[in-house]
């Protein structure tokens, strides 16, 4: 496949920050593209492009913010500082650069860059975005897939669940070497961000953490529960979790609930920001996706539109999979392999009863669509598209 750029969904709003704020911070798992956007980007400026992977760009920058500024910032319009959150004192030093009017572009596969040691002496000088693997719409324009049967779409929504969004990954059609690719970034991720960054040492506890939580993805996660199974402390598993949340590896999905009496359930469940990098863990490229994995595939489009998803869940076991708000709208969503088209379940039905929301949205593999009402709520059978679609115009 001819590698081309893809422009990512990201943009609209880029654009509209861009001339509001000196720093601008585009956060993401590593190889998420963040590089590539900001590259297209910054070739409306006179800009450069530093990379701190390069040590001796990050120790100038450690060691003298006068000297790098003048050696590197001095005569651009704006700077691309790619990977900067392995500095000494990022913060303060991105402060004095912002407050000598340089424009800059960061990027960070980290979390660590959005802490109180760095953020809070950003206050009012950065806006950040965060930039996640391809979405199905910017795969199917990867593939020129503009129209295309059910039949086109189906199979190039079971590529991009199986082998997940990574750029990298969609440039191939190789299936072979698309499995390469995971592992490599795998390997990336859990010896480089995950490890060096947080300081562990035990890489074997951790890849026994990561593959229990691949086996049990959408399940709801018990720390207790965890660190019997796997024999690895309360606390590590704590550290690990957070450690591989902040390298945008896994997302802790938390219940939505607005009665507490009936409805609080502490536990989050746990989901993978990439359906390929889970699949490569748990060892499943399955051609007939199962519910879990449709689950978090479904999962993963919420959060690249902008959404926070939270899943509902009873003390009496009600359950629906996502609870999606925006604006005054509370949207659940349902995730079905294969639905029977206007068969609506109790768990539904109870949060239509407890919520009067307007839509609900029954998702399915398997493209059944439909249209009724219980009680004034529309609820909607559809496919991945057109989820996307009702809850783009909401």
């Amino acid at each position: 496949m001819d590698i081309k750029y893809v422009e990512r969904e990201i943009k609209e709003k880029f654009d509209k920050i861009i001339k509001l704020y000196p720093v601008i911070a585009v956060v993401g798992a590593r190889q998420s593209g963040k590089t590539t956007f900001l590259k297209e980007q910054a070739k409306r400026f006179k800009s450069n492009y530093l990379l701190f992977d390069d040590p001796d760009i990050r120790e100038l920058f450690d060691e003298d913010i006068k000297k790098f500024e003048t050696q590197n910032i001095e005569g651009h319009e704006l700077s691309v500082l790619d990977e900067i959150q392995y500095c000494k004192d990022a913060g303060r030093k991105l402060k004095y650069l912002a407050d000598n009017n340089r424009k800059m572009w960061i990027t960070s596969s980290s979390e660590i860059l959005l802490s109180k040691d760095v953020l809070s002496y950003l206050v009012g000088r950065v806006s950040i975005i965060k930039l996640y693997p391809f979405s199905i719409e910017e795969f199917l324009e990867l593939k020129k897939l503009k129209e295309f049967s059910q039949t086109a779409l189906k199979r190039a929504l079971w590529e991009h669940m199986t082998f997940g969004g990574y750029p990298k990954v969609n440039y191939t059609e190789d299936i072979d070497l698309k499995k390469t690719i995971l592992k490599d970034l795998y390997d990336t991720m859990v010896l480089k961000d995950i490890s060096r960054t947080f300081s562990i040492e035990d890489i074997s506890s951790l890849e026994k953490c990561l593959k229990y939580l691949a086996l049990n993805i959408g399940n709801l996660i018990s720390y207790d529960n965890l660190s019997n199974d796997t024999k690895i402390s309360f606390q590590t598993i704590k550290k690990y979790l957070g450690a591989m949340e902040k390298s945008y590896l896994i997302y802790s999905v938390q219940p939505f609930y607005k009665n507490k009496l009936k409805e609080i359930i502490k536990q989050p469940k746990i989901y993978f920001i990439d359906t390929g990098l889970r699949n490569f863990i748990a060892k499943s490229f399955n051609q007939d996706p199962e519910g879990n994995l449709f689950e978090n595939y479904v999962f993963t489009e919420l959060l690249k539109m902008g959404f926070s998803p939270k899943y509902w869940r009873t003390k009496t076991k009600m359950e629906i999979d996502f609870v999606v708000e925006k604006d005054s709208n509370v949207i659940p969503i349902e995730v079905k392999i294969n639905a029977e088209t206007g068969k609506v379940e109790r768990n539904i039905r109870a949060f239509i009863d407890e919520y009067n929301p307007k839509i609900a949205i029954i998702v399915s593999y398997e493209n059944k669509k439909a249209e009724i009402k219980i009680n004034g709520c529309k609820v909607i059978f559809t496919d991945l598209i057109g989820m996307k679609e009702i809850l783009s115009k909401l």
